[in-house]
């Protein structure tokens, strides 16, 4: 795929290029629009965040790391066609103060304010979605408190390596 393989789609939805645009680009749309801070927005139907989204399951607080979406949890949105407003009104709600959702029947949203930043932030969510499912094989998962999943978050806040000056 190259630059000329890209389909341009304004916010009314007429497209642009040598391509009809993707079914979703109506979720596209409506989280650019309610989220100036997104400025890319992965879609994927990864195996094991469809899994959990095919048993109209989000991923509960199992592990810590649920909070890099944002979030005490990752919240998978209602089913609705592929393609639809309906569809969109839903992923929208269910992105909600989070930077990730399941779609049920259907895959996974991450965003980021950068393609690089939505791209781990998908990996990290199929990553977790797949230690979920794993855990669920053997049984149901002791999940972590609110009041942690508040320190936690609010650990995230400065979480990472800072760089040195000087």
């Amino acid at each position: 795929m190259g630059d000329d393989d890209l389909v341009v789609v304004a916010l009314d939805g007429t497209a642009t290029g040598p391509h009809l645009p993707s079914s979703e680009w109506r979720f596209h749309r409506d989280i650019y629009r309610e989220r100036p801070e997104v400025a890319a927005i992965v879609h994927t139907h990864a195996p094991f965040a469809t899994t959990l989204a095919c048993l109209d399951r989000g991923i509960p607080p199992f592990h810590y790391m649920i909070a890099r979406a944002g979030g005490r949890d990752i919240r998978c949105a209602p089913y609705a066609t592929f393609g639809t407003q309906e569809l969109s009104d839903h992923a929208v709600r269910a992105l909600e103060g989070r930077r990730a959702c399941l779609l049920a029947h259907h895959g996974m949203i991450a965003v980021g304010a950068s393609l690089e930043s939505a791209l781990e932030l998908a990996i990290e969510v199929e990553t977790l979605a797949e230690m979920y499912w794993r855990a669920l094989q053997v049984g149901e998962p002791a999940l972590l408190s609110d009041a942690e999943m508040t320190t936690v978050l609010e650990k995230f806040m400065t979480y990472g390596q800072p760089i040195r000056k000087g």
